[in-house]
């Protein structure tokens, strides 16, 4: 890698097909992106939809170094979904891998196309709690930790290391989870 690296966080969500899984071999695709390097990973967390239907999502966040420019980073996100078989048919529905673009360096986008951070990063606790893991510092408006608060009512669980992972994530689905009390 020549070119200037910069520090770019990347969402990952399943909740259709095997979701852990899936969530791994997301991760692989963006560690083999050109020019790109995962140097952080949170562990898995087990969520239930946000404003949508379907079963619960297996999330993580990934910290990149990379030397792709932000609108080209996000076209290969778009990509790595096409290839899991992402389709866009309506907002928020089920699917096998979504990949948001969460932060890139400093940048800040209000194009339709690239916003920058991304626009709901502080309203959902399955973003929140797996970036706060790996990159506690970061600050959005202020600090990140600050959002929690907004968010305790949206259920959320980390599963831990992969060889704790219960024997329902390895298989079609996660455990399901309770509301909070």
């Amino acid at each position: 890698m020549s070119a200037a690296l910069v520090a770019a966080y990347v969402g990952l969500g399943a909740n259709l097909g095997r979701p852990c899984e899936q969530v791994e071999r997301g991760i692989e695709a963006l560690a083999a992106l050109p020019e790109t390097r995962v140097v952080a990973r949170s562990s898995l967390y087990a969520s239930s939809p946000v404003d949508a239907p379907g079963p619960d999502y297996a999330n993580a966040v990934v910290e990149l170094r990379t030397a792709l420019g932000a609108g080209a980073l996000l076209e290969a996100l778009h990509r790595i979904e096409a290839r899991f078989g992402r389709e866009r048919s309506t907002r928020n529905a089920p699917r096998e891998l979504d990949l948001d673009l969460l932060l890139y360096g400093d940048v800040s986008s209000e194009a339709p196309a690239l916003r920058l951070p991304h626009p709901r990063l502080h309203q959902r606790a399955f973003v929140l709690h797996p970036l706060l893991e790996i990159a506690p510092q970061l600050q959005v408006q202020g600090p990140l930790a600050d959002c929690l608060n907004t968010v305790r009512d949206q259920p959320i669980r980390r599963l831990g290391p992969r060889a704790a992972w219960p024997d329902e994530c390895r298989g079609s689905g996660l455990p399901p989870l309770k509301p909070p009390a």
